[in-house]
């Protein structure tokens, strides 16, 4: 082991953002050649960097694994750390730069679908009355890809859960509402004139359903199995809202949607989809807004985050 020294900071010592920039890649590739690469400089180059990196950590930051190379526990933490702070020094020039225009800055938030529609669009919409200047880019994706978008720094913060086998301690969570489960189909569809709906009923027909492993998808078949019956024989899996959506309007297909966008597309009687009249006993576990735990909000989403706060005190 090199001799450590834990007598001055990691600056003092010389490091600077190209080492940092370097354990990033490293740690993104898990590879020194496409380190290198990402970087745009050259293999030998690379390797002094990290040379250098251990010399001022005073720890082996790599080691051999096979063929190839594995950061080490010392080499993980500075490779988290190292990513967070180039993403607050991209989170800063994005506010900068938005001032220099003599704009108010740019946020990029993300929400699954259910608080997109009941808590993000009435925001967007208090927003552009609030702050026209403000860009808002809106990514709508189920929880694991927005977590992902939300650690490497493309999204300021999110409306989602955090998923499985993740570190909450990642993360700063406000805890907002479960999703009650509606079952939704076309308007003309046979299951809508029953006077008495069963869940065997449901079970003869073909159902969209989320990608297994999604919380929605996970409720409704546990649902199933709570009431002794047997799954519907028959459903496709999509994660894609818009096919979901084509797929209810073209044949007799049923779909479970939260409570929030049954009320948007499933109510009125020029909707062309409508909710079956049952109680389906399910929710879904609730969202929250999700923020790195790391580093500070920009403005513009500061200001943005205090809009949605509003729209959820008036619900």
């Amino acid at each position: 082991m090199l001799k450590p020294n834990l007598q001055n900071t990691l600056v003092t010592r010389g490091l600077k953002l190209s080492h940092l920039r370097m354990m990033a890649a490293f740690a993104a590739t898990r590879h020194l050649g496409q380190a290198a690469q990402a970087l745009g400089i050259t293999q030998p180059a690379a390797s002094r960097l990290l040379g250098e990196i251990e010399r001022i950590c005073g720890y082996r930051v790599h080691v051999r694994a096979g063929r190839g190379m594995a950061l080490t526990e010392v080499g993980q933490a500075l490779a988290q750390r190292a990513d967070r702070i180039l993403t607050e020094l991209r989170d800063t020039a994005r506010e900068i730069d938005a001032f220099g225009k003599g704009a108010l800055g740019q946020v990029a938030i993300g929400a699954v679908t259910a608080p997109a529609l009941d808590i993000v669009l009435p925001a967007l919409r208090a927003a552009r009355l609030e702050h026209p200047h403000i860009q808002i880019d809106v990514s709508v994706a189920s929880s694991d890809v927005l977590f992902d978008q939300l650690m490497t720094g493309r999204l300021d913060f999110i409306i989602a859960r955090i998923p499985q086998n993740i570190d909450p301690a990642l993360v700063t969570a406000l805890q907002i509402a479960p999703e009650p489960v509606k079952f939704v189909v076309r308007r003309d569809h046979p299951l809508l004139g029953r006077a008495v709906l069963t869940w065997e009923d449901l079970a003869q027909y073909d159902w969209v359903l989320p990608l297994r492993g999604n919380p929605m998808a996970d409720a409704v078949l546990a649902r199933f199995a709570q009431l002794g019956q047997d799954a519907p024989a028959s459903h496709m899996t999509t994660s894609s809202f818009l096919l979901t959506m084509a797929q209810l309007q073209q044949s007799q297909s049923i779909a479970p949607l939260s409570s929030a966008v049954a009320a948007q597309f499933a109510q009125g009687l020029d909707s062309s989809l409508a909710v079956l009249p049952i109680e389906t006993g399910i929710s879904v576990r609730p969202y929250s807004i999700l923020q790195r735990r790391a580093g500070a909000l920009p403005l513009a989403a500061r200001h943005i985050l205090a809009i949605i706060y509003k729209v959820m005190s008036q619900d």
